[in-house]
């Protein structure tokens, strides 16, 4: 497999399709919004570690040490808040949100790609009947893999059966009515 990129010839050695990957198994969807959600983290983060090497000039530089311990303790403190919540804050919204999600027929288990807190992929591997639809519709999450909160986009699904699958809309209805039946006896 050879491709141009920028007149460059660069061979591909990979044997496996672009959609599959080995070890996770068939890639059934990719977010659109991953370079998006790793720059912002990035940006954030950076930003971040500049303000800490930029605090002890601002405080040299400030005049501020000569003022009240009660505005020193203020204007510290914005500082710091900045500095520390913004990045916890993009964590937390953006944690879950899927890079890539593989699917391995043969165990009927997925594979979704998340960004950790240091911004390396992380791997999380449920089985469909993990996954778990929110009773009540949340923001920045459309299902739970286990008690992880993930957040996908059904469009972005090039094979619809895939997301069907994925969220159990597949099975039976007459499955799911006997279920409620057993349960309503039980009580």
């Amino acid at each position: 497999q050879v491709t141009t990129f920028q007149g460059v010839a660069v061979r591909s050695l990979s044997t496996s399709s672009p959609h599959e990957h080995p070890e996770h198994g068939r890639l059934v969807y990719k977010g659109n919004l991953a370079k998006t959600v790793l720059g912002v983290r990035f940006f954030s983060y950076s930003t971040s570690v500049f303000n800490l090497f930029m605090m002890p000039y601002i405080m040299l530089k400030s005049g501020i040490g000569v003022e009240s311990l009660l505005l020193q303790g203020a204007f510290y403190g914005l500082i710091a808040f900045f500095t520390f919540v913004t990045p916890v804050t993009l964590h937390i919204l953006t944690k879950g949100y899927v890079i890539r999600l593989y699917y391995k027929d043969e165990m009927d288990t997925y594979t979704a790609i998340t960004y950790n807190a240091i911004l390396a992929e992380k791997a999380t591997v449920f089985h469909q009947k993990d996954v778990k639809i929110p009773d009540i519709t949340k923001m920045f999450t459309t299902f739970y893999a286990k008690t992880k909160s993930m957040l996908v986009n059904p469009t972005l699904f090039p094979n619809p059966q895939d997301y069907n699958h994925l969220m159990g809309y597949d099975k039976s209805p007459l499955f799911k009515l006997e279920e409620v039946k057993e349960a309503d006896e039980r009580k």
